[in-house]
């Protein structure tokens, strides 16, 4: 049977499995398939973000109903997605490439040209589940640059381990990663 971490997010109470991962352990938050918690969580970053927000951005998959429910709650009818693979339709975009604690190697993250004008010279919201060593938020971060868009919020449901320091980020509720 595996342990379990009990997170409060802003009053609706989820257990996340302990899961390892190399020589940690984290606690393993997953939206999909969620749609209670999806919408809790989304109508909670919605609240915490700044009233001057014109887009939304996240990375998928785990991001993807999120930014819908918190895009939705702003009353935006688009949002942007960077994908981790290059799309057919995706050939006139851009791209950067990153390193996160979730991959085992650096991967890129790709914005269609659509998502590219929508994003540019607006005020952007990056928006996912889980912020760690921050650098999913840096290949995000560089896209919206690329795009030329001005980011005015970073939004997450969890901070995890030391990002719950970062005066730079909101966010609903802490995690640890676990050493023992």
């Amino acid at each position: 049977m595996s342990d379990f971490y009990k997170v409060d997010l802003n009053g609706y109470t989820h257990d996340l499995p302990i899961l390892p991962i190399g020589d940690i352990k984290i606690c393993f938050f997953n939206l999909h398939g969620a749609q209670e918690l999806t919408e809790h969580c989304g109508k909670e970053l919605a609240r915490l973000a700044s009233d001057d927000v014109e887009v939304v951005i996240t990375a998928e998959s785990k991001g993807l109903q999120l930014a819908h429910c918190v895009a939705r709650e702003l009353g935006h009818k688009l949002y942007a997605v960077a994908r981790k693979s290059l799309k057919l339709y995706m050939q006139d975009g851009i791209n950067v490439t990153v390193k996160s604690i979730t991959t085992a190697q650096e991967q890129t993250l790709y914005l269609s040209a659509h998502d590219t004008e929508l994003i540019k010279g607006k005020k952007v919201a990056i928006v996912d589940d889980v912020i760690s060593t921050g650098g999913s938020l840096k290949g995000l971060e560089m896209l919206v640059e690329k795009a030329g868009g001005i980011i005015v919020d970073r939004l997450f449901v969890l901070a995890e381990g030391e990002a719950s320091k970062r005066d730079n980020v909101k966010f609903l509720a802490t995690i640890p990663i676990i050493t023992d």
